[in-house]
């Protein structure tokens, strides 16, 4: 039998990719985004078979990949390459002394490389999967590998796999071939703890998504307000993570849990200025603030469940930080192992987190617990790659479930709805979330105590009306605001006229109406506020020569400054200090800049940076990517163009 080279491999490849629907070829591209976009973009279907079968691809999909298929593609490379190494004669060995190309030549032969198709019965007899439920299983994991692009079917049935497999998966103990994963033993059978009511994954998914809505709310509106700065070496600086966790009422843990999350969402950016590297929210913020809770929470999940790292834990011996690009490539296939393990767990059968390890002490065994060692057994069928060899497997697992549990899609030892829907597809979490969290409220009681409180989550405009004017006291099933002669003052500090601010509060009440002390509060804040004004100045001017300073005020050249004289000998300009010297010295003046000690300074041209935009995704780029690749024309209803 002629082996079959790889580029005969890829022809059988390219010839399955062409087979497939506009829609199939989307869905391939989309599981595969994160390899194929380290690769130069395809053009032809060639160039995207050759991206799948590239090593550096291949050692990013093959994380990803379950017992049984593993098992079926490791199976099938061994079977292949022992085809071609038969058949194929050995090189001659290097001469002693063999530079280190010949070497590699001679490593890296043809024998080596090569593969051959192998029949599927081959593999599965090889597998000891020839028949009964052992077979369907295997049968099942080939067409999924197939429908990934990892495989791919010659004309006549038999199996292709990329040449350099075998290499990828030697040294990746698989063991025997095994159906089906094993299953925890039932933490009510140890324990004869009482079954759990049908609703408690609701309630306690409800109740941590509620929260954490409100913390990622504080948190971006406090990172809106007052910009986080970057160490220079990268990372947000450990000051700058208590002030945000503060904010936001979280653990300085979930704080650079949410910040990592916002930035993969593209909800907050870095960006460069000649003070530093800074961290602020972008645009896509503010489309954020104008969805409902559970719109606003789908972004962040979907974020964790492709996170390159584990946020909340941080190696024995480096500093904790947040706003760093995770480069653990292990993370997401741990996530999906771990959240499957626990789908297999029924209500009331599973066993609580333990507590996550002390610091102080590294070597503790956090898989000590019984339960816990036997869902990771479980979650090591799910994605083996991600966890054998791997390093503190134990802790970045506990790490991860604490996580899932903070994030509402872990509750009582097994999957909530949330968890299960993200397990499913995370592109697809409103429905579940739309469960989770109820339509916030637009109404509030106010209550003569000055305090005004909604039995709920309000709506975005209720909450920045109450946070302007009213200080957020408590939260929970119900949040409190307490009106203070300071929040009052800071309401009026902020642009809003006593009637005006009079009327809208008695808009947001759930009967119509202020209590009296509240009334009586905003007038008597509103009648001592202005008695002082301070007045705005970009920057000021003096002289000593009162002609000159009467001149300058009544300039025409000099009137788009809005030059106002406070004192004979003093101006006030609305431009900045360059703007104000750069329009007297197009006016014929000789001015000089002064510091706020009142020394001339030392004029410098000053430097700028572009701002990197944030890219906007288009919905569609995939599906059309794919239709370009099949050369199918798009229908005129879908919004293409036409050639």
């Amino acid at each position: 039998m002629t082996n079959l080279t790889t580029v005969e491999g890829l022809d059988t490849l390219t010839r399955s990719l062409a087979q497939r629907t506009p829609e199939q070829l989307a869905a391939l591209l989309t599981r595969h985004a994160a390899p194929l976009s380290l690769r130069p973009a395809a053009t032809g279907l060639r160039d995207l078979a050759t991206a799948l079968w590239s090593y550096e691809t291949l050692h990013h999909l093959v994380l990803h990949l379950d017992h049984p298929r593993l098992q079926v593609l490791a199976a099938t490379a061994r079977i292949s390459q022992d085809h071609a190494g038969q058949d194929a004669p050995a090189p001659a060995a290097p001469s002693s002394g063999a530079d280190y190309q010949s070497l590699m030549a001679h490593r890296l032969s043809f024998a080596r490389l090569a593969s051959e198709p192998v029949a599927p019965d081959a593999t599965y007899t090889a597998l000891g999967a020839a028949s009964g439920p052992a077979r369907a299983t295997a049968e099942a994991a080939l067409r999924s590998l197939c429908d990934d692009g990892i495989a791919a079917l010659t004309e006549d049935g038999h199996i292709v796999v990329p040449p350099r497999t075998a290499q990828l998966l030697a040294a990746a103990p698989l063991g025997p071939f095994t159906a089906t994963p094993p299953r925890p033993t039932p933490y009510s059978a140890r324990t004869g703890t009482r079954p759990l009511a049908p609703t408690a994954l609701h309630d306690e998914s409800a109740a941590a998504a509620a929260t954490l809505a409100t913390t990622a709310e504080r948190l971006l509106a406090a990172l809106a307000i007052q910009p986080a700065a970057l160490r220079k070496s990268g990372g947000l600086t450990v000051r700058e993570t208590k002030r945000l966790a503060k904010a936001a009422a979280a653990t300085e843990a979930h704080t650079r849990l949410l910040l990592d999350l916002a930035l993969a969402a593209d909800l907050i950016a870095l960006t460069r200025t000649p003070a530093g590297i800074t961290a602020l929210p972008t645009a896509a913020y503010d489309d954020w603030l104008t969805r409902t809770p559970g719109e606003r929470l789908a972004p962040l999940l979907t974020a964790w469940s492709s996170l390159w790292g584990l946020p909340t834990h941080t190696p024995y011996g480096e500093t904790p930080t947040a706003l760093v690009r995770g480069h653990d490539r292990h993370a997401p296939a741990l996530r999906h192992a771990l959240l499957a393990a626990l789908a297999t767990v029924p209500l009331g059968t599973g066993a609580p987190l333990p507590p996550l390890p002390d610091a102080a002490q590294p070597d503790a065994d956090t898989a000590a617990h019984t339960p816990l060692r036997e869902l990771l057994d479980t979650a090591r069928w799910h994605r083996p790659l991600a966890f054998d060899a791997q390093p503190q497997i134990e802790d970045r697992a506990l790490h991860t479930l604490h996580e899932a549990a903070y994030l509402g899609l872990v509750a009582h030892g097994t999957l909530t709805p949330l968890g299960e829907a993200l397990l499913a597809d995370p592109r697809h979490l409103d429905p579940a979330l739309h469960d989770l969290l109820p339509a916030p409220l637009g109404h509030a009681h106010f209550q003569a105590d000055l305090t005004a409180v909604v039995p709920g989550r309000p709506t975005t405009a209720l909450t920045d009306l109450l946070t302007a004017t009213a200080d957020r006291e408590s939260e929970g099933h119900a949040v409190t605001w307490r009106f203070t002669p300071a929040s009052v003052r800071r309401a009026l500090d902020g642009g809003h006229r006593p009637a005006d601010l009079l009327d809208a509060l008695a808009a947001a009440s759930a009967d119509g109406r202020l209590p009296q002390p509240l009334t009586y509060l905003i007038e008597d804040a509103a009648r001592a506020h202005g008695r002082v004004r301070v007045v705005p100045a970009a920057c000021c001017l003096r002289s000593d020569d009162e002609t000159l300073i009467a001149e300058l005020a009544a300039h025409r050249a000099l009137r788009h400054l809005g030059l106002r004289a406070l004192a004979p000998t003093v101006l006030i300009s609305n431009r900045p200090p360059a703007d104000t010297l750069e329009a007297l010295r197009a006016a014929g003046y000789a001015p000089a800049l002064e510091s706020g000690t009142g020394v001339t300074e030392v004029e410098r041209r000053p430097t700028h940076r572009t701002r990197t935009p944030v890219p906007v995704r288009d919905p569609d780029a995939t599906l059309a990517l794919a239709r370009r690749l099949l050369g199918t024309p798009a229908p005129a209803s879908a919004g293409y163009p036409q050639p």
